[in-house]
């Protein structure tokens, strides 16, 4: 007779390529436990966190050595069947520790052995009171007076740590210590919000948009992968909301995935309409927040979800749809850690709920388009704007041998000066953030390089610093080259901030707005600032592709592109696609209300093959050429790669551990192995980086050969000196 399953096979966030076994906790019958809850641990010398994946009745350590875990943390499994298989199936594609994918699909607080318990963050409000406090009253209270103050200048009060976060020492005893004197109040925000509705009457659907919502809609009842390829500006958000009314009449719920936390509150607002709570997911929220919008959303109060790519694994009560909106975004793919594609993953958790999904995108990625032409996803084609809304007309500005003031051309400069004359706003796109990329010394010829990696230092102006964009290591601002003495130190290229210093001499009566990653680093800035250039307070919006991505700006009627030709020669052979992409994207922000528009491209390589085929025929037929060169040289989405990196200070443990992994892969049936070879940016924040690539032509004989190497690289004595991972489908090479 087979003995009842008592020892608990566990998933602990580690480096470890396996499970762990562990008895019952004191007191708990086996037949009460089900995977999904969790357990707290010994693990080393301390207690970690465990998430129960089986039971079993056999275990490979002998019985005198299994530990019982300490404590059981939940009475029902916090992660549901689904969840649990998605994550294993993941971490398995994917090749992660089991711990790791599975640490992924569960909020923060919850991997801490926090309870799962929906309680919203904590609001910070000053009292009346407060309001007329001084904080010259408090004396030597220096801290008090400090939080006081940013208090007394938040009317609306502040959530969690935000705005408090950056004070040194124990803000939050200073909170409670202003609590006792009833200056301070403090209430539980809810994680749930219902946006205001407009009363507005929806749109009218055009032929294009109401087939599309027909072909959906009748695929409601089970699972179907749709491709809504929309021009920018064709109302792809409509077609979204028409048949997310349907799915919540029946009463199921909706997830939506974005690719950048910037797209998720335009979204909120354009979803007012429909008048349900909606759960928001992403990283920019505070913990307990997004453990109680995870819980709505696993409970079914949330009818709607939205968030980026982690929210894939957020577990719902009664799924009825899943949209991937702008679904080649590389953001959907995780580049660090557990690096799982969202998008794809979207796709198998909705085949394996029998819902369908939805991806939308004006510039589809190759792997979608090829999935269309085999028969695996339907195309939906949006080929006109939505309304009255025309097409932008593209230009290209010659640039050669014209003379440039601040990175202007001539004829840009007066196209500007047309747009603003007619009320138009403009947008200008630069995607190369801070003043300079680099700071030259004019004498002798130095350059300042980062000490941690083979790139140069980017100048931030504004700060007077030297910036890495690549490790963020940073210094002040010299006086003097360093190598021979002398003043005269420039700065060489352009960047945002020195583009927007230019514009606003250029323009001296327009206000400017800069949009980037260094103007957005405070929390709610980015919301703020593009409902500033929605609402037209700034007539010239500069930025990178911050500003790119689904935005609708409806008084731009000028964009223009001012180094095309930074992209156009990557070492990547995904740059062409991603060049193509952005072109399309940013200048689909132009004319998309009532008035023309117009994009102007400034470039030294007019007769470039890429530019003039995206110029004279638009993006479709890019994506043709650029599926047959694939397909003729086995890359993907024709063929399948997986990136063993591997780092250390030391510059030849790299080299070594890749070519000892390389012997131990062998001669792979259907593989190839190239490499070891040094990456493309060597050296990166003082470690030495290399790689070693496998590609094949079918997916089958990659994952047999990945099952088996992957768990026996970290016996290799070579590894011990190095920090390496796996990159499955990786969407980047460097």
């Amino acid at each position: 007779m087979q003995s009842a399953p008592s020892i608990l096979r566990v998933a602990v966030p580690s480096p470890l390529y396996r499970l762990f076994d562990y008895l019952p906790p004191a007191g708990v019958d086996p037949a009460d436990l089900s995977p999904g809850v969790r357990l707290r641990i010994p693990f080393g010398r301390g207690h970690k966190v465990g998430l129960l994946v089986a039971l079993t009745a056999e275990s490979d350590l002998e019985p005198g050595r299994l530990k019982p875990a300490s404590a059981l943390l939940d009475r029902e499994p916090v992660l549901p069947p689904d969840i649990l298989e998605l994550a294993r199936w993941a971490g398995d594609y994917y090749r992660a520790p089991p711990g790791d994918a599975f640490a992924t699909a569960l909020p923060v607080l919850l991997r801490r052995g926090e309870p799962a318990q929906a309680e919203g963050e904590r609001l910070w409000r000053l009292s009346p009171a407060g309001h007329d406090a001084s904080p010259a009253e408090l004396g030597r209270a220096h801290r008090q007076a400090a939080v006081l103050a940013r208090l007394q200048a938040a009317p609306d009060g502040l959530l969690g740590s935000d705005g408090l976060g950056d004070l040194e020492g124990d803000w939050r005893g200073a909170l409670r210590s202003l609590e006792r004197r009833g200056w301070v109040t403090t209430e539980q925000r809810p994680c749930l919000s219902v946006a205001e509705a407009t009363g507005a009457p929806p749109p009218s659907l055009n032929a294009a948009q109401q087939a599309a919502v027909e072909a959906v809609h009748q695929g409601l009842q089970g699972f179907g992968a749709f491709l809504l390829e929309g021009v920018t500006g064709s109302g792809k958000t409509e077609v979204y909301l028409r048949l997310i009314e349907t799915v919540l009449e029946a009463g199921r719920q909706v997830l939506i995935l974005v690719p950048e936390i910037g797209l998720t509150p335009q979204l909120v607002r354009r979803f007012g309409r429909l008048g349900v709570p909606l759960a928001v997911l992403h990283s920019g929220l505070g913990e307990r927040e997004r453990l109680c919008a995870w819980l709505a959303a696993r409970d079914g109060r949330a009818p709607l979800v939205i968030g980026t790519r982690s929210a894939v694994f957020t577990p719902l009560a009664r799924p009825g749809l899943i949209v991937v909106d702008e679904e080649h975004d590389l953001s959907l793919k995780q580049q660090e850690g557990f690096r799982y594609h969202a998008r794809d993953l979207a796709v198998l958790r909705a085949r394996h709920a029998d819902v369908p999904v939805l991806l939308g995108s004006a510039t589809p990625s190759l792997e979608s388009l090829l999935n269309v032409e085999r028969g695996r996803y339907r195309r939906l084609h949006l080929p006109e704007r939505a309304g009255r809304a025309l097409h932008p007309s593209l230009r290209l500005l010659d640039v050669r041998s014209q003379p440039m003031e601040d990175g202007l051309s001539a004829q840009l400069r007066v196209a500007m000066g047309e747009h603003l004359a007619r009320g138009g706003q403009v947008l200008i796109f630069l995607n190369r953030r801070g003043y300079a990329p680099t700071l030259l010394c004019h004498d002798c010829g130095w350059v300042a390089d980062c000490d941690r990696c083979d790139r140069h230092y980017t100048l931030h102006q504004g700060q007077r610093i030297l910036r890495c964009h690549h490790c963020g290591a940073q210094r002040p601002l010299p006086s003097q080259c360093p190598h021979c003495g002398s003043p005269d130190l420039r700065p060489v290229g352009q960047g945002t901030e020195r583009l927007e210093r230019a514009l606003e001499q250029h323009f001296p009566g327009e206000s400017v707005l800069r949009i980037d990653r260094d103007s957005t680093r405070r929390k709610g800035a980015l919301d703020d600032l593009l409902g500033r250039a929605r609402a037209g307070h700034a007539r010239i919006l500069v930025g990178t592709q911050m500003l790119a991505k689904g935005h609708h700006f409806p008084d731009v009627t000028l964009v223009a592109i001012i180094d095309a030709d930074q992209a156009l020669f990557s070492a990547d052979f995904r740059g062409p696609e991603r060049m193509a992409q952005q072109l399309i994207q940013v200048a689909g922000r132009a004319g998309r209300a009532k008035r023309p528009g117009e994009v102007l491209i400034q470039t030294h390589h007019p007769d470039h093959p890429l530019l003039q085929l995206l110029l004279r025929e638009g993006y479709a037929p890019f994506a043709a050429a650029a599926l047959a060169e694939r397909g003729e040289t086995g890359l993907p989405p024709f063929g399948n790669l997986a990136l063993l990196r591997a780092e250390a200070a030391d510059a030849a443990a790299p080299m070594a551990f890749l070519e000892a992994a390389r012997e131990l892969a062998g001669a792979a049936p259907g593989v190839m192995l190239f490499g070891p070879l040094p990456a493309p940016m060597p050296r990166r924040a003082g470690r030495h980086r290399a790689q070693l690539l496998l590609q094949s032509p079918e997916r089958a004989p990659l994952q047999r050969l990945l099952a088996e190497w992957v768990g026996r690289l970290a016996e290799l004595k070579q590894a011990r000196q190095v920090r390496w991972s796996i990159d499955v489908d990786p969407m980047e090479m460097f």
